[in-house]
C-alpha cells in the first residue's frame, strides 16, 4: 500500500521502538518522515535507515515537554519536508514507584512528557493540519484505560491522553482534522525491563493483566496507527483503540 504518498508525517519518539516502527512504515508507504526525538543519534539512525530504503526522511531534536522545542520542531519539519499531514505522538516515559514515595520531580516529568508533551505537539501542528485536513494519532496505553499498581503517574498521564484525544476530536470534527488514539498493552520495547519497586508482593502483581497473546511487536501497533492516520479511517475520530490482546475486554 502507498497510503501516504505526498504527505508529511511527524513522529515523536521516532528514534526507537514504536516510534521507529511508525516512521519506517509511514515512509515505506510514501510519507516524507520527520523523525523527532530527544535522542539525536537514534533519530538520525532511523532517518538514515529510511533513506537507505529509498524513502525520504530527516531527523531533528525535539523535547516534547518543552513548548519552544515542540514549536521549533514542527516549524523545522514544515520548512524541511513540507506542510505536515500526520502527527503521531509516540514519545513517552514510565517509572514504577510506590505512590507514597514517588518524587514530585518524577511525577511532573512523566506528566510533562506523556500528557503535556502530547498537547504541545498537537497545538503546534494543528494550524498545518487544518490546511491539509490531516490526522493526529496519540499513543495512550492500557494504563490509560485501567488502574495499575505502582504506576500512578503513568496511568494519570495516559488517562489524560485519552480525554485529550476525545476533546480535540470533538473540537475539530467539523474542521477536517481527525484525532484518534491507540492504547497498547505490553510491547516488546525497553519499557518492559523497567523494574518494579523492591519487595512487591506476588498477590499485588497479579493485578497487572496478562494475556495469552503475550507482548506484541512494535510493528503490530504501528500498523494500527498507520490505519488511523490514513484516509481509510476518514470517518473515524475520537476513537481509542486497544491493542492489548483482550486485556481490557
Amino acid at each position: 500500500m502507498r497510503r501516504f504518498v505526498d504527505r508529511v508525517s511527524l513522529v515523536t519518539g521516532g528514534g526507537s521502538a514504536l516510534g521507529r516502527a511508525c516512521c519506517l512504515l509511514l515512509a515505506r508507504e510514501g510519507a516524507r518522515a520527520a523523525v523527532l526525538d530527544i535522542d539525536r543519534e537514534s533519530a538520525g539512525t532511523t532517518a538514515r535507515e529510511i533513506r537507505s530504503a529509498d524513502g525520504e526522511a530527516a531527523a531533528h531534536y525535539c523535547d516534547v515537554g518543552d513548548p519552544a522545542s515542540a514549536r521549533e520542531a514542527v516549524s523545522w519539519a514544515a520548512t524541511e519536508l513540507g506542510t505536515p499531514s500526520v502527527l503521531c505522538n509516540v514519545a513517552g516515559i514510565q517509572q514504577y514507584a510506590r505512590a507514597e514515595t514517588l518524587s514530585h520531580e518524577s511525577w511532573n516529568r512523566i506528566l510533562q512528557v506523556n500528557l503535556t508533551g502530547t498537547f504541545l505537539m498537537c497545538q503546534a501542528v494543528l494550524p498545518h493540519l487544518l490546511e491539509t485536513r490531516g490526522a493526529i494519532v496519540n499513543v495512550s496505553s492500557l494504563a490509560g484505560l485501567m488502574g495499575l499498581p505502582y504506576d500512578s503517574a503513568y496511568c494519570a498521564s495516559k488517562g489524560g491522553v485519552v480525554m485529550l484525544t476525545k476533546a480535540l476530536a470533538k473540537e475539530f470534527a467539523d474542521r477536517g482534522v481527525r484525532v484518534n488514539a491507540v492504547a497498547p498493552g505490553a510491547i516488546e520495547t525497553p519499557m518492559l525491563a523497567i523494574p518494579f519497586p523492591e519487595d512487591v508482593s506476588p498477590e499485588v502483581m497479579q493485578l497487572i493483566p496478562r494475556t495469552p497473546l503475550g507482548a506484541c511487536r512494535p510493528e503490530e501497533v504501528a500498523e494500527v496507527i498507520a490505519f488511523l492516520a490514513s484516509e481509510g479511517a476518514h470517518h473515524l475520530t475520537g476513537a481509542v483503540i486497544p491493542v492489548d490482546g483482550a486485556s481490557t475486554a
